[in-house]
């Protein structure tokens, strides 16, 4: 997996409880919680399926404590906060 997008998963979704990682397959699934300044909680399962930093290697899917859908654009945010991070963590690591 990418160790930059990892660690961007990891990074972003802070707020949220780890129930499981596994850096083998990808997979990092999360329990429960609110986001800093939302009302609602959520879970996340995070898929980072290549080693490429693209957009392509990474999946992110949630779910609302009572099982509701969650807007794409939600998603959408998510994941781009995550590739924004791991952008940043590989520009900082290339200037060492």
């Amino acid at each position: 997996v990418n160790k930059y997008l990892w660690q961007a998963s990891l990074e972003v979704l802070n707020f949220l409880p780890i129930e499981s990682v596994d850096p083998f397959t990808g997979v990092i699934s999360t329990g429960y919680g609110t986001p800093p300044g939302g009302g609602r909680a959520y879970r996340a399962t995070v898929y980072v399926q290549d080693p490429a930093l693209d957009a392509r290697s990474l999946r992110v899917a949630l779910q609302t404590r009572g099982g509701g859908a969650v807007s794409a654009e939600t998603a959408r945010s998510i994941e781009d906060a995550i590739l924004t991070r791991a952008r940043q963590l590989r520009i900082r690591d290339s200037k060492l």
